[in-house]
């Protein structure tokens, strides 16, 4: 006679297996469904959306698009208690769609590359961390600047949301750890050289035509650009958004009497408009005149002055998380300790859109962290506009979309 193992009772060959119920299968499928899905988008890829034109015409609105969680190593959740495959807030109710009772450090898996000088990135917004419940897309710490700090708490609800659920902006990362950038007239230089040109690269020019002559709705669109305004109410001074490429192109009418980039002159600061690190006194620079500014590189030390605080004082306190007080003799007492230097722990990139003049990147709210980079660009699955679909940016990678 044939022993029970562990005192378990054998089924009897003969007799069928109870058979799952349909309702069982469906929850059975959709449960391993939820559980792929997730691995794949936390560890592989994810896909996006193109929502705004700050990229255009390298990126355009309502290009859907893979992100490589690979090509940069994934970052392992920081906040793992969510509502699978929805960001930040439940839909309609405007409520978080994550729990953060369980908070992990950050942590990234080994990738095959490191985010490159031009590379196209996906990052979590870096001055997303505080939003206002009532105005979730509007920039909390532009407001501030111009409103307030306690205005906005007596009108609005202010929130705080963790790095990993924070709003996803792509950009082109034109500077990486130690590159030091400038804007001089518009133009980018990058370690004293002009940045690599981008044939799709857009921005402003002030247009003039002659003899009143202005331009129809068809003609700007068979130039591919866009009219931002006709600042004298005539038909003879426009500002027009476009390539240098399609520019050149409407220079070329006869109605058209001068192009030139429109620039803001070098000094001139806006109130409405105020750049990073928003200390105009000791920063006098515009989104056209730019720097110099060095980007921070992990390990690398730099002094801290009552001048050039404002350039690091977020970078120490939020992304770094040390407390910083600034002394009323112009002293800085970091962690408790007076402190005249700070030695970097992570390494910081510049993002910049490719639609110069209609673009929030980093000109006004500063460096992207490390960690809160998502991935890199990879290729378009889906693209549609006015015309309908865009069949040849279909399945195309980034890259070739932009040569």
């Amino acid at each position: 006679m044939q022993i029970p193992f562990f005192g378990k009772k054998e089924q009897d060959p003969s007799t069928p297996k109870k058979k799952k119920s349909v309702a069982r299968e469906w929850l059975d499928a959709a449960v391993f469904a939820i559980i792929a899905a997730t691995i794949i988008r936390t560890f592989f890829i994810e896909a996006y959306t193109i929502p705004t034109p700050s990229m255009e015409k390298s990126l355009l609105v309502n290009d859907y698009l893979f992100v490589s969680k690979m090509h940069y190593g994934a970052r392992l959740p920081m906040t793992p208690l969510a509502i699978p495959f929805i960001h930040n807030a439940i839909p309609f109710f405007g409520t978080k769609s994550y729990s953060e009772a369980i908070k992990a450090p950050y942590k990234r898996l080994w990738g095959f590359s490191s985010i490159e000088r031009y590379d196209d990135v996906v990052f979590n917004f870096p001055e997303g961390d505080t939003i206002l419940a009532e105005m979730p897309d509007q920039d909390y710490y532009s407001l501030k600047y111009m409103h307030g700090e306690d205005a906005l708490k007596r009108n609005y609800t202010v929130q705080s949301r963790p790095i990993d659920k924070t709003d996803n902006y792509i950009k082109r990362c034109v500077g990486v750890p130690g590159d030091i950038l400038e804007l001089k007239q518009g133009i980018l230089y990058v370690n004293q050289k002009p940045a690599t040109p981008f044939k799709h690269l857009q921005r402003s020019y002030l247009v003039r035509t002659k003899n009143n002559l202005g331009f129809n709705d068809e003609t700007i669109e068979d130039f591919n650009i866009e009219m931002v305004e006709n600042i004298d109410n005539s038909n003879m001074y426009y500002i027009f958004n476009g390539s240098e490429e399609n520019m050149m192109k409407l220079k070329s009418l006869p109605n058209v009497d001068s192009i030139g980039a429109y620039i803001t002159p070098a000094g001139v600061t806006s109130t409405q408009s105020v750049c990073f690190p928003r200390d105009t006194a000791n920063f006098k620079w515009n989104v056209d005149n730019y720097g110099p500014l060095t980007i921070p590189k992990k390990g690398v030390t730099v002094s801290l002055t009552p001048q050039n605080i404002a350039l690091y004082e977020r970078l120490i306190s939020m992304y770094e998380k040390h407390s910083l007080v600034k002394n009323a003799n112009g002293t800085f007492t970091i962690d408790g300790k007076v402190a005249t230097q700070y030695t970097f722990a992570m390494d910081y990139y510049w993002m910049m859109g490719d639609n110069r003049h209609n673009s929030l990147d980093s000109r006004y709210w500063g460096f992207v962290p490390e960690d809160h980079v998502v991935g890199k660009a990879w290729f378009i699955w889906m693209s549609y506009g006015k015309e309908g679909i865009r069949w040849k940016r279909l399945f195309r990678s980034v890259k070739a979309l932009e040569d």
